[in-house]
């Protein structure tokens, strides 16, 4: 009868601890991975040994130091070799990237996307994109995978966008479509924005080292990537998070899912602007204008934000009470909004939130700024590789 893991299960899990260490946290030396993954020298050598001969990481001198003794060898991932590609497909625009492992954006496209765009129009757009980036890579290079951001609800076993109210998608296969317009055999891999960008930040951006943060992401509409215990939160389907559907107004404007009354009719682009007086316009600039307007003294316009701010901070406080974070992030349209309404989203805030809840939560933006859903991306794809570094052809 078999009693635990094998030795050989051991080393893989300790090569894919050392590489996602390295991953994460960029240039290492074998001294701090001794120390930090709680391995002895010589099992730190022979790890870094493994993964260097299979191409994911070199190693080398440190640079000049100025002690006494032998420096310790520098471990760094492979960047420019290994990477994986990354799309973020929005309201207004489709974004490719090509991300290293070790987090580095490499090469990027952007395009703008008509709205209305379907699956099957948007794939081939993304592959063109890809197509151009082929074209500058290094003669050895390995692409282990592909990960896509959408706004929308992503059914988590296979990437099927079930419902997108602000992209108009409803059951599309936009992970099938993409894989057969790249034709190639990595897996493709596909999440909401939120949820991807929250896991970004999460890993390597302004919440590294939280273990429970929330991530609000708008665009047209709004949404959420919740990280619990150190953990994403994705639900049973994969469909948590979809907070902008909120009931807040019962009686509220309609919503795009159908609804009267979510929290992103207060809060979204529409919602926005409507109480702008801008009905007839659409849009991240759309909206920057009316940030501009407001502060440049436009009654309306301040009025306006005043408004959105209230009902953001009145979202923001029921996500506290329930989830206790230590961290909330604004990205897409809401850091504009958060940036534009601080005062009215804290005011409210602290006026609706738990006191023991408010103790030691912090409002922030993210550090990655644009880049979080292609990077949060790009750690989708490279989630295989760092599980087992060595079953990845």
């Amino acid at each position: 009868m078999r009693v635990g893991p094998s030795q050989d299960e051991i080393r893989r899990q300790n090569l894919g601890a050392l590489l996602r260490y390295v991953h994460l946290h960029g240039a290492t030396t074998r001294a701090e991975l001794t120390n930090a993954l709680g391995l002895n020298r010589s099992t730190i050598g022979a790890l870094t040994a493994d993964l260097a001969a299979a191409g994911l990481v070199t190693e080398g001198a440190p640079k000049e130091t100025g002690r006494a003794g032998r420096p310790s060898l520098v471990v760094r991932p492979e960047s420019d070799r290994i990477f994986a590609y990354a799309y973020s497909i929005e309201v207004d625009r489709l974004r490719a990237a090509r991300v290293g492992l070790g987090g580095a954006v490499l090469d990027r496209r952007e395009l703008d996307r008509p709205r209305g765009l379907s699956a099957a129009e948007a794939a081939p757009l993304l592959a063109g994109a890809v197509k151009e980036m082929r074209q500058a890579l290094p003669a050895d290079a390995v692409c282990v995978g592909a990960g896509i951001a959408v706004c929308g609800m992503v059914r988590r076993d296979d990437g099927l966008v079930r419902l997108g109210p602000a992209t108009g998608w409803v059951d599309e296969p936009i992970g099938a479509a993409v894989s057969a317009e790249l034709g190639v055999e990595v897996p493709v891999t596909v999440g909401n924005v939120a949820d991807v960008a929250a896991f970004a930040e999460h890993a390597r951006g302004t919440a590294a080292g939280c273990d429970n943060v929330i991530y609000l992401y708008g665009d047209v509409g709004v949404g959420a990537g919740i990280i619990a215990g150190g953990r994403r939160l994705t639900g049973h389907g994969g469909y948590s998070g979809e907070v902008g559907h909120m009931v807040v107004a019962r009686d509220g404007a309609r919503c795009e899912c159908g609804n009267r009354g979510c929290w992103e009719t207060e809060i979204g682009e529409h919602g926005l602007l409507r109480a702008a007086g801008r009905s007839d316009a659409r849009g991240r600039d759309a909206l920057l204008a009316v940030f501009d307007a407001a502060d440049r003294g436009d009654a309306r316009a301040q009025t306006a934000v005043r408004q959105a701010g209230d009902w953001l901070g009145f979202g923001v406080a029921n996500l506290v009470n329930i989830f206790n974070p230590e961290m909330v992030i604004f990205g897409g349209t809401m850091r504009d909004l958060y940036l534009a309404a601080a005062a009215q989203v804290r005011s409210r805030l602290n006026s609706n939130g738990l006191p023991a809840c408010l103790e030691h939560v912090r409002l922030r933006t993210p550090m990655l700024g644009a880049d979080a859903p292609l990077i949060g991306a790009a750690e989708l794809a490279f989630d295989r590789l760092l599980a087992d570094p060595l079953d990845v052809g």
